[in-house]
């Protein structure tokens, strides 16, 4: 009995001594490092600043862009803003990237709407301040990476989809902006859909000029030249909704079909109404989510592609993320009309 009661404390001594270690092995500090110590350590990023530089702010297409920007900051913990003036002045779009530049921020998403950016955009660079191109590219450019949709997608999809409405065959129009890449591209897409259709014939591109009321007197004029027109596809908003208005008023509604661009209110409403068939909508929350994503992990997180990127002159990551393209319909409509509701400032 006297042996099995001093193995008994002998065991109990032993088990406290073993607790006595784990607790203090939990709360002591290491002496030693292993070398991983930065590993684990996540950067201050509270104070860290990003800024995105754009034109047309007035423009209701650019709330989801705003909307996106916000959460975009809030979900990766850095600071954002937005500047740029309201309207399209290219001047005054190049003095508020200088006055972003001046703040040396962490990086800088510009909209890339023509090549007189490009001046400024490698001055940033070259100053040390990544910078993404959104919406549009400017490729010449030192910028770090371009976000947004592959053009010629957008306008390859809305054809694809006015086509099936047509049955593949009749007279279409495009309305667009001649000249700007960008609208170059999409009606290259158009065109490249209704190509798969020999039913199908563009009788006519017209101007827009990107302003609504000159977007309804060419649609006006090209139904008058065309009157058995059987649709329009617009390359922008202004065309859609142009097109949309002129049908409207020479009482053609559901005889003359119409593809509009983009997700503006009144373009979702003319879905509603019946006037529009449909619209193409860009991923453009979600592009500016991913615009500063592709800054913010360039500044946080690069892959060792060499034992020191910055030293050896190297970048890794994507230089272009093409997002998603999506159509919007009556089947769909209600959740797009929401969401904008969700979007105004």
């Amino acid at each position: 009995m006297k042996f099995k009661a001093v193995y008994l404390m002998i065991v109990l001594a032993l088990v406290a001594t073993l607790m006595a270690g784990c607790a203090s092995a939990q709360t002591a500090t290491p002496a030693t490092s292993s070398g991983n110590e930065g590993q684990s350590a996540k950067p201050a990023t509270s104070n860290e600043e990003y800024i995105y530089v754009s034109c047309m702010g007035n423009l209701e297409f650019f709330n989801a862009h705003k909307y996106g920007w916000k959460w975009a900051g809030e979900v990766l913990g850095v600071k954002t803003s937005y500047v740029g003036p309201a309207e399209y002045d290219l001047n005054a779009m190049v003095a508020a990237f200088d006055q972003a530049i001046a703040k040396k921020p962490a990086g800088i998403v510009v909209f890339a709407v023509e090549p007189v950016l490009e001046p400024v955009i490698n001055k940033a660079v070259d100053a040390g301040i990544p910078v993404v191109t959104i919406l549009g590219d400017l490729p010449n450019s030192k910028r770090l990476a371009f976000v947004g949709s592959r053009q010629f997608d957008l306008g390859y999809v809305g054809g694809k989809k006015l086509a099936e409405a047509l049955g593949g065959k009749g007279k279409v129009a495009i309305l667009s902006i001649p000249g700007v890449q960008m609208f170059d591209e999409r009606e290259q897409g158009y065109r490249a859909a209704f190509s798969e259709y020999p039913g199908i014939e563009v009788v006519q591109v017209g101007d827009t000029k990107a302003d609504t009321v000159t977007a309804i007197s060419v649609a006006k004029d090209i139904l008058q030249r065309h009157p058995d027109l059987a649709a329009f596809v617009g390359t922008d908003s202004t065309g859609g909704i142009g097109a949309a208005t002129a049908v409207k008023e020479a009482g053609k509604v559901g005889q003359v079909k119409t593809v509009a661009m983009d997700r503006n209110s009144d373009v979702l409403q003319a879905i509603q109404d019946g006037i529009l068939t449909g619209t193409v909508a860009q991923d453009d929350a979600a592009m500016a989510y991913w615009a500063l994503l592709v800054l913010y992990n360039y500044n946080h997180h690069q892959a060792p592609l060499t034992v020191d990127n910055a030293k050896a002159g190297v970048r890794t990551g994507p230089t272009i993320v093409y997002m998603s393209v999506n159509y919007i319909d009556k089947s769909n409509l209600q959740y797009f009309l929401d969401a904008n509701k969700l979007y105004v400032p």
